[in-house]
């Protein structure tokens, strides 16, 4: 008999401490979300527990579009567990054979991951994230900031950009790393403002750096397609400002970053 691991939902978690919100106060913003949307839901800190424990993998419809409208992103983006169409082969009848996707064909995607190698270092806390890329467009280089929570689990980081804390408003930013050893690997989002020169263009791509050994700074190069379908590369780091996640913390660094 096998049994599936439970895998904690670091993302979710990462997100709502971004939101400077607790467990209690973001189920509550999801009921008033229930609420603009005509959809009242009953969703209650212990359903938040459920969700980010990953005891419950997949938010019912109510419940995932009160979290869109709560946090910004679509509910794929948020660590959950999404229903798939299964797909299956067929013969169609000429010597061939065709995918079939059809309505009963639904299964639950499976997210599977190796078990998490215990680290010596915690990396959790408010850390500034900095990278550069070159626009074509205006032939010149420049550099995007963010303030991101850091929330660890095993060898899992997730990382989150605080509000109003980028250097290009409305701008929020997403990373999904893993550390083995002194190298961290994973890969990264980016939501640009409606409003900005991007026009709220979504860029993502990949990310490596090296831990340095005091463990306050992690620097490296990330990856990622260009609006012309061409692979870019720059430099990226992430520098410790401040080893606490307590409220008062992610409200000081609110801002948009010097």
């Amino acid at each position: 008999m096998t049994t599936t691991a439970v895998v904690p939902n670091d993302v979710l978690r990462a997100v709502r401490i971004g939101l400077r919100l607790s467990q209690d106060d973001f189920a509550k913003t999801l009921r008033r979300a229930g609420q603009q949307l005509g959809e009242p839901n009953e969703a209650s800190k212990r359903l938040v527990q459920r969700w980010e424990s990953g005891t419950s993998k997949t938010p019912r419809g109510v419940y995932a579009r009160a979290l869109e409208r709560v946090t910004g992103r679509p509910v794929e983006a948020l660590g959950f567990t999404l229903p798939v169409p299964m797909t299956r082969v067929q013969a169609d009848g000429e010597g061939e054979h065709d995918m079939d996707t059809g309505g009963d064909g639904i299964t639950s995607a499976a997210v599977t991951s190796q078990a998490a190698r215990p680290t010596a270092e915690n990396y959790s806390g408010v850390w500034l994230s900095r990278y550069e890329f070159f626009s074509s467009s205006r032939d010149e280089t420049y550099d995007g900031k963010h303030y991101v929570v850091i929330v660890q689990h095993g060898n899992r980081l997730t990382a989150q950009s605080l509000p109003d804390a980028s250097s290009n408003p409305g701008s929020p930013l997403t990373l999904d790393l893993t550390v083995d050893r002194n190298v961290v690997t994973g890969s990264w989002v980016e939501q640009t403002a409606s409003d900005g020169y991007y026009n709220g263009a979504r860029y993502h791509g990949a990310v490596q750096m090296l831990v340095e050994p005091t463990g306050r700074r992690m620097a490296g190069k990330w990856v990622g397609f260009g609006k012309d379908f061409d692979v870019n590369t720059g430099p990226w780091e992430l520098r410790l400002v401040d080893r606490s996640t307590s409220k008062a913390a992610l409200e000081r660094y609110s801002r948009p970053p010097e």
